[in-house]
This record gives structure tokens, sequence and C-alpha cells, in this order.
């Protein structure tokens, strides 16, 4: 059994070389204090900072960057009862200059949908990890279009497999057609979750999701939860897409049409990144009354794979 010495000496030297998230999950456990009562801490003198964002940042999901977030920081050298500097110095560069400077996200989301630049700004304002500690072991999707040609809603059944401890959350990303308006966009958990934090913005036509798992992953660990967006707010839809980080992996995309207004070509396409041309194109079949087509991939590449269709 370790004593207390030990661990003294222990988070000393953590304080000294780092890094940063192994040292504050340290001074976190030698205090003994639950993230919850750090947060209420942090509020009483001022500071709103989400035990979700406590989290990320002892398991090296994110790291505090933004001014608010540096300002938590050495609120908690205080509450944790550590030098000053001692946790701020391990955010910084080596060579020092102050904090580390923003790094590209592990996943690029500007490289699978064109309004990636946004759903990166919801994400920091956020403070949640581009990386959400997940791989997709097989995800279905199935998308209904209306009698005026307009994105009604989707749903998903998803299974992932976690690689990494504490995972207990997915992000959704929807971004609608023109014309949408994000703020009648409803998010609806389906299956083994429920929504968290919904955030949109306008100009984009983007809405940005938190889905709360029921239970809290470890590395290896897989999970099948389902989800949906209920849309309709949106002009004529031409097609749909998705955008993959990850090799591997099974999907399916389905697309339903109303027997008002039904297309006169479907084809499969793939994109290499947002504004690419189409490539792979191939026709699609109708099935179910001529009301919907379908496409399934067994293992999924880099990069964006879609469904359009003609009017005319």
């Amino acid at each position: 059994m370790r004593s207390s010495r030990d661990s003294t000496r222990e988070l000393l030297q953590l304080l000294r070389a780092g890094p940063f998230h192994v040292a504050l999950r340290a001074a976190l456990d030698a205090r003994g204090l639950p993230l919850h009562r750090v947060q209420h801490r942090l509020a009483a003198r001022g500071i709103k900072l989400g035990v979700t964002s406590l989290s990320y940042w002892q398991q090296g999901a994110r790291r505090p960057r933004r001014p608010e977030s540096l300002k938590a920081v050495r609120a908690l050298e205080q509450i944790l009862e550590l030098p000053e500097g001692t946790l701020l110095r391990l955010l910084a560069p080596e060579g020092g200059g102050g904090p580390e400077p923003l790094r590209p996200p592990a996943r690029s989301y500007r490289a699978l949908i064109s309004v990636g630049a946004a759903v990166e700004e919801l994400l920091a304002d956020m403070e949640l990890p581009c990386d959400g500690g997940l791989h997709t072991v097989g995800h279905h999707e199935r998308v209904r279009i209306g009698a005026a040609g307009e994105l009604l809603d989707r749903a998903s059944q998803h299974v992932v497999r976690a690689h990494r401890d504490g995972v207990d959350r997915y992000l959704a990303v929807h971004h609608g057609d023109p014309g949408c308006d994000p703020a009648r966009i409803r998010v609806r958990a389906d299956e083994n979750c429920r929504t968290g934090r919904v955030r949109w913005h306008r100009e984009a036509g983007v809405v940005v999701a938190e889905l709360l798992f029921d239970a809290r992953l470890r590395a290896g660990d897989t999970y099948v939860f389902g989800y949906g967006f209920e849309d309709g707010t949106g002009g004529r839809s031409t097609e749909y897409v998705r955008g993959f980080s990850y090799t591997g992996g099974q999907y399916m995309l389905q697309v339903r049409f109303d027997e008002a207004a039904l297309p006169v070509r479907c084809r499969r396409f793939s994109r290499s990144r947002p504004g690419a041309p189409r490539s792979g194109l191939a026709d699609l079949t109708p099935s179910g009354r001529h009301r919907a087509v379908h496409l399934v991939e067994p293992g999924v590449r880099r990069g964006i794979l879609g469904i359009g269709w003609d009017w005319n």
C-alpha cells in the first residue's frame, strides 16, 4: 500500500514534469475532491466550468486554452492547494512563451463538411474534444424526404467502440439544407442515450448535439445507441452525405421519398473533400414501390460518401 509521503512525492514530480492532465488528476486524487465539488468551488469564485470540461482536462482529451479556461486553472491551483503557477506552467509549449497554441484537431470537420469551421467553433465554445474517443463499428442511417422535396428527418442506429477510457458521450452533427432554421431542428435521443447540450450556428445551418450514454466506456468497449434529427425547415434537397474521419466500419444509408415527390434518378457517389467532384458514381435501383434507395459500404474509407438525386 502506498504511503501518503509516496503520493505527495509523486504529485510533486508530476507538477514539475507533467503532463498537465496526469498532474491535474493526481492533484484531485491527493485532495480527495470529486469533480462536482471542484465545480461548486469554482462557481463560488465566479467561474463557470462544467464537470464535463474538468473530466476532459484530467483525461487529456482536451487542454485548457481559452482565457476563461486559463483563469479556471489559476483558481484550481488555489482550490487544490498547489504552488502558484504549477499547473499553468505545464500548459506552456517547450521553450516557454505562454500557454500552448491551438493545435489542429484530431478530427478535422473542415475535411468532412463544408461548414466544418462553424462546427469547430461550436466545439470550442462547448469545450468538447474534436476526437470523441470513439470509432464506428456499424452505422445504419435512414433519411426521409418530404412532399416538397425537403429533408424531413434522419434516424441513426450506431455501434461504436471506445479507444480510450472514460468515454461517455457522442457528438452528433446535423447540417441542414439551404434555408433551414437550426433553432427549429429537434434532436431526438432514441435508445441508450439522452440529449445533453445542443448548440447551433444559424448562418451555417448546422446543429451540434451531445448524446450522453447510459454508461461510461473503457477502451475496447462497444456501445449501441440510437438518435435522430427532425428537420423539415430547409429548401428542396438534392443529396445526403456523410463524412468519415477513419477507415473501417460498416455504413448503410437509406433515403426514402414521399410519393408526391419522386426523383427521376438516384446515384451513390463519393468525394475526397467538401466541394470536390463526385467520383465512384453508380445508379441506385429504387425499392419499396419505387420510394427508397440505399447504399451499403462494408468498410468505409476516409472521405465523404452519399446519395444524390435529380428532380427533373
